[in-house]
């Protein structure tokens, strides 16, 4: 096969390949160029975790050169069982000269720039290759399997890689926060040097490769990442590493879509996950692409994806009415409240500031409270009782998040409503964040957006039993705070006192 390969390749002066099958079938013939070959679509992976694609590239190089970077790429993206490049030799027939092979190697530190996670063997010729295709293979699967094995943790949970492209600081921390919260392990990060995004693929051919190395070897299946992604990114990244993609607003709004209990959070959170979803539909099913027909329905029809598209939008536009039904129904119950003449506090902050726990701390109410983002989803209200004031309502909210989605932002404005009404807000920081000014200020232009920032508003400085007592001196100086602990009900008198005074001022 070889000797006709090179012959080939000799008379047409362009590069000659074979796909191979395991059990020796040339499944695709690929005429390249001079310097290189285009590999044709080649259908989908096997299932199983560290499994390779079942297939192996022998090709002809013509001008002596070795395995190229973009051999080795096409190796590792495309999962194949081994490539091999053949050398064309003699001045008027090719003949084969000398072979090189490569296949991947398993190993279990994180891939490195520097070390070449491959295995080459080179020989003078093909009789003195020495190398068992079927069983080194079988065993590179075992390993990876392996691999694979062991760092999948617990099971029926998604393994995710982290794909850190944003800039910003604390953007993995909170990517990894994310994901522990949506219920997904994470096994491991991949960086992206000097934060460029490709165009099409997000990151570069070469990051493609060490993700891919590094899912078959962790044992993933799904790549997050810290940044939005377009739909075309996405898809072409899940293409070329068989990952699925998910950007920071599809985990968020998993996440929203798991904490929902109310029936109006959950109409929200569907809104939004539509919202979303619109634009990334696709027509998988080109076999069923004209459905309608019969009178009124003659000629081209509708296809799949149009029909999909019409029925989202009369779902969004359904979803909308009813949300807008709830929302004015909030605002009679916010009338009825006024008239009653209860001030209203409302907690808000950026998530995981410990909100619900300031709360249960306040009302000794026993409402779900976790060191995991947006454990609090649905608005919760209970009644306060100061010293000199009486009762108020105090309403624990959905927490913030830096660059909250749009589509999200719009879901629930009807529920960030209720904030518009409240006589006082308490702006809960987590003390003990190295990012803790950066987040206020990340809640600050929400209520900017929301145009909320009218409210009188005290800061409260949570977790103060985690800081040394200079810091949180310095810190509540600084941004003119009240230190609390609502774990442990350290500093709530002095913050009911700053409250009464803050209503007070109100009512004057």
């Amino acid at each position: 096969m070889l000797r006709h390969l090179t012959a080939i390749s000799k008379e047409l002066g362009r590069q000659v390949g074979v796909l191979l099958s395991r059990d020796g079938a040339v499944r695709s013939v690929i005429v390249g160029d001079a310097t290189h070959l285009v590999i044709p679509e080649i259908g989908r992976l096997r299932g199983k975790a560290g499994r390779f694609r079942g297939l192996r590239l022998i090709h002809t190089h013509l001008r002596g050169e070795e395995l190229t970077q973009d051999d080795l790429s096409d190796l590792t993206l495309l999962r194949l069982d081994l490539i091999a490049a053949v050398q064309v030799e003699g001045e008027t027939e090719g003949l084969p000269g000398v072979i090189e092979i490569a296949h991947i190697l398993p190993g279990t530190d994180a891939v490195s720039d520097r070390a070449e996670p491959f295995r080459r063997i080179r020989a003078r010729d093909i009789y003195h290759l020495d190398f068992d295709c079927e069983l080194e293979i079988r065993a590179l699967e075992s390993e990876f399997s392996k691999m694979a094995g062991r760092n999948s943790g617990e099971r029926g949970k998604e393994r995710a890689l982290i794909i850190a492209v944003s800039p910003d600081q604390g953007s993995v921390e909170e990517t990894r926060e994310l994901a522990e919260s949506a219920g997904v392990e994470m096994v491991g990060v991949v960086l992206q040097k000097g934060r460029k995004i490709h165009p099409s693929t997000v990151v570069g051919r070469g990051k493609l490769q060490q993700i891919v190395l590094e899912g078959m070897r962790r044992g993933a299946d799904v790549a997050i990442f810290d940044i939005d992604l377009k739909p075309a990114q996405a898809r072409a990244f899940e293409d070329n590493t068989g990952l699925k993609a998910v950007d920071r607003t599809q985990l968020i709004l998993d996440i929203f879509a798991q904490r929902a209990q109310s029936g109006d959070g959950k109409l929200q959170v569907e809104l939004a996950q539509l919202k979303y979803s619109l634009p990334r539909l696709t027509e998988k099913d080109a076999g069923l692409s004209r459905l309608t027909g019969g009178i009124g329905g003659r000629g081209p029809g509708e296809t799949v994806l149009e029909i999909g598209r019409r029925r989202t939008f009369d779902r969004i536009r359904s979803l909308e009415r009813r949300i807008e039904q709830l929302s004015r129904q909030r605002g009679v119950r916010r009338q009825r409240r006024r008239r009653e003449g209860l001030p209203t506090l409302s907690i808000i902050g950026y998530t995981n500031a410990g909100k619900s726990t300031l709360l249960n701390a306040l009302t000794e109410s026993h409402i779900q409270a976790a060191d995991k983002m947006f454990v609090t989803l649905d608005p919760t209200s209970r009644r306060l009782r100061f010293p000199r004031e009486g009762d108020v309502i105090i309403t624990d909210t959905v927490g913030f998040i830096r660059d909250l989605p749009p589509d999200l932002m719009a879901a629930f404005r009807a529920t960030l409503e209720e904030l518009s009404d409240a006589d006082l807000l308490f702006h809960v920081v987590d003390a003990s964040d190295p990012l803790a000014e950066r987040k206020m200020d990340a809640v600050m232009r929400v209520l900017t957006d929301l145009k909320l920032c009218e409210i009188p508003r005290l800061v409260v400085l949570n977790k103060s039993d985690l800081v040394d007592p200079a810091h949180l001196e310095t810190l509540c100086k600084r941004i003119e705070g009240i230190a609390v602990s609502a774990l442990k009900r350290e500093g709530l008198e002095q913050l009911i006192q700053e409250a009464e005074k803050a209503l007070e001022l109100r009512k004057d």
